[in-house]
């Protein structure tokens, strides 16, 4: 068991086993990168979806997203069906500022788009008053 030390980042030989010596840093850079899925960031961008709209109708589909990320920049299209009547501007508003705000908090990229689809709208239920067009 003899140490051998050297400046030059050889090995160096304790106990029998022989460690590489680490002088330098590597550069972040060189190190390599994390890479989050399109689809990662959907689930990230339903979930902040559903925490905007709160309760939604019990027969209404949960919103969901399509992704699109290209050099840390999500493109994100989300899929809502909402109650009706309500203000369908201020709501999507809502989602679209929450699923932003989230995206870039959880994941950590920065959002260039939220496209809001309105796939379905959910009549408020009335008990006892008629369905349907009224004249």
């Amino acid at each position: 068991m003899t140490p051998v030390s050297s400046e030059t980042g050889e090995a160096a030989e304790t106990d029998g086993l022989r460690r590489p010596l680490t002088t330098t840093a590597v550069a972040p850079g060189e190190r390599g990168a994390t890479r989050i899925a399109d689809r990662v960031v959907a689930k990230v961008a339903g979930q902040a979806a559903r925490e905007a709209l709160g309760a939604l109708p019990a027969e209404a589909e949960p919103p969901y997203a399509t992704v699109v990320v290209h050099h840390d920049l999500a493109r994100i299209r989300m899929h809502l069906e909402l109650d009706y009547p309500s203000d369908i501007g201020a709501r999507c508003r809502e989602v679209r500022h929450h699923v932003a705000e989230r995206v870039v908090a959880l994941v950590g990229m920065e959002v260039s788009e939220v496209a809001i689809q309105v796939e379905r709208l959910h009549p408020a239920q009335t008990h006892g008053v008629a369905q349907g067009r009224t004249r």
